[in-house]
């Protein structure tokens, strides 16, 4: 840790060959996301501007803890609607507070994960799990900006509900409203072509406040009513000072603490996806877990401004390294830029339309759509295509801060069933000549014969259930000599020993013998424990030797010479 942190402390030093490249990828960082974070706190159904706080203090804390030089900490859509909807049932006039502590136990959890080395848990989420959750989060997000963006509030709290009424009710929809969000949806698609594709949100933003602010004069009042259309002043006015601290109330802790694991495990993946998609300059990829503590930091740091969750950003990460950023000074100054952006700019940024704002978060939905690895899967198999795609619906209909959890569930089940299913048991047939020629076991032992057995797949109590009913039947034999081989196998479970010692009863019921071959020093150690050793007989059982075969051979010749025997 010592080490780590020297480190840390050194890559601190800004070099000044680095400084004009990084204070340029953070200005334009700064110009492009402030936009986009007060989208993202809409999308936790929260006061836009906490969004902007979040980007001031989540992004340079972050920047400080990681060991990735690159990454950006700050919201995502992914986090925020997963906030939002662990905040759902909170009370309005709550809901910040408890957004707070929502943010406080996400921090707390990733400091945790980041402080005992818990990189390796991001491979229990799968690749499906994840990626149908992020297209479900995707679609969310563009339904749940359907209303904002035509000015009809469906009566519906579900995305889907709410899009599905708004289809049947196309009457209801206000058309100033509707006007301002679709130029805004179409200039971003126009300048998203183009070389300035990098100010696509912020140049469609600042034409749809200009043309608002021309279309509200008196001149045009009598087309239409553009006073509707709603601002983001209208849902409350944003402060010309920094954020004052605040400390988050501990009275809403243990109710917020699953949903706060589940939105914990969003961050830490994605957190994951840039640490391994972008390397340190150095070359080297950074470390997880480390990742792990400085998302954890930026979170903590954000609780105290009530701020919303922030956590490893690959589209921020991305438009800061396309910016020229060459050090984690570029993701320090972005944070600084966006707060003097909020203390000269405060005024305007409460003219922006809703509705642009909304148009905005249409196409980061859209962007955030997987739809090729989503095809990869599918084509894949059927296991990981289901693993999905009940992922998927599951975030469409079920609270987001346990559908990444049913996913796992999912994805687990599934799996063990699939292992429990590809176990084999094979006949290794004896040939004086050359190598042993693999073919399908026997379903009957054969009488005063060796019988070479191989088990593929997985051993443990699923699977060792079938594998009980693939060994050959012994009622009809008399003095069978078995051999089964275990080499590569460093455990075996308490039911697939209830199995060996229940074939090893059997075969000397009928005057056979179990052999042993390849048997790991581990193994070894669970047979003796279990006393199956003792039932089997230490010479029956062959621990395994470097040399690949030697055990097996061993075991074939003390078989034939107890088979001579009988």
């Amino acid at each position: 840790m010592k080490a780590e942190l020297a480190t840390m402390i050194g890559s601190l030093r800004p070099a000044r060959a680095d400084l004009k490249s990084d204070v340029v990828a953070g200005l334009t960082f700064a110009v492009v996301n402030v936009p986009q974070a007060m989208a993202h706190a809409l999308l936790a159904a929260v006061n836009p501007v906490l969004g902007i706080y979040t980007l001031m203090v989540a992004v340079p804390v972050g920047a400080i803890f990681t060991s990735s030089v690159y990454m950006n900490v700050s919201t995502t859509s992914a986090l925020s609607v997963a906030a939002g909807a662990a905040l759902a049932e909170i009370p309005d006039v709550q809901r910040a507070a408890a957004l707070a502590v929502l943010v406080l136990l996400v921090g707390v959890i990733q400091l945790l994960a980041g402080l005992f080395r818990l990189g390796f848990i991001v491979r229990f989420v799968s690749n499906a799990v994840m990626t149908g959750f992020l297209n479900g989060i995707a679609v969310l997000i563009i339904l749940g900006q359907l209303g904002e963006l035509t000015g009809y509030q469906s009566r519906f709290s579900n995305s889907v509900a709410r899009a599905l009424d708004l289809a049947l009710r196309l009457d209801r929809v206000d058309i100033p409203t509707t006007i301002i969000g679709l130029m805004t949806l179409g200039l971003i698609v126009l300048v998203l072509q183009t070389r300035w594709r990098r100010f696509a949100f912020i140049l469609a933003i600042a034409a749809a406040t200009v043309l608002l602010m021309v279309l509200g004069l008196p001149l045009f009042a009598a087309t239409l009513n553009w006073q509707a259309v709603r601002t983001v002043g209208d849902i409350s006015a944003i402060p010309r000072t920094l954020p004052d601290l605040a400390l988050p109330s501990p009275q809403l802790l243990f109710s917020l603490l699953l949903p706060a694991f589940s939105v914990a495990i969003i961050g830490l993946i994605q957190g994951a996806g840039v640490s391994q998609g972008y390397p340190n300059p150095d070359g080297k990829y950074p470390n997880v877990s480390r990742d792990f503590f400085g998302q954890g930091a930026a979170n903590l740091a954000a609780s105290f401004v009530s701020g919303v969750p922030a956590g490893g950003s690959i589209s921020g990460t991305a438009l800061l390294l396309s910016a020229g950023a060459r050090s984690r000074w570029a993701n320090i100054l972005a944070g600084l830029f966006v707060a003097v952006i909020v203390v000269v700019a405060a005024p305007l940024a409460e003219l922006v339309p809703m509705p642009a704002l909304a148009a905005l978060l249409i196409v980061a939905g859209y962007q955030g759509l997987r739809i090729e690895a989503a095809q990869t899967i599918w084509r894949t198999g059927n296991v990981p295509a289901t693993v999905m795609g009940l992922t998927f619906l599951a975030t469409l209909f079920i609270p987001l801060q346990y559908a990444v959890l049913v996913g796992v569930a999912f994805s687990i089940v599934l799996y063990v069933a699939q292992q429990a299913n590809q176990v084999v048991v094979t006949e290794w047939v004896l040939k004086p000549e050359g190598f042993p020629v693999e073919q399908p076991a026997p379903s009957v032992l054969p009488s005063r014969h060796l019988t070479v057995l191989q088990v593929y797949g997985s051993l443990f109590f699923a699977a060792a259930k079938n594998l009980e009913e693939m060994l050959p039947a012994v009622e009809n034999t008399t003095r069978a000599a078995v051999i089964l081989t275990l080499r590569g196998r460093t455990e075996i479970g308490s039911t697939f020993v209830t199995v060996l010692r229940r074939y090893n009863q059997t075969l000397h019921a009928h005057e056979g013998n179990l052999f042993l071959a390849g048997v790991d020093e581990a193994v070894h150690n669970q047979l003796a424990k279990t006393g199956l050793l003792k039932e089997i007989g230490e010479a029956n059982v062959f621990p395994a030797t470097p040399q690949l075969g030697e055990a097996l051979n061993t075991a074939i010749d003390a078989a034939n010479a107890w088979l001579d025997n009988q």
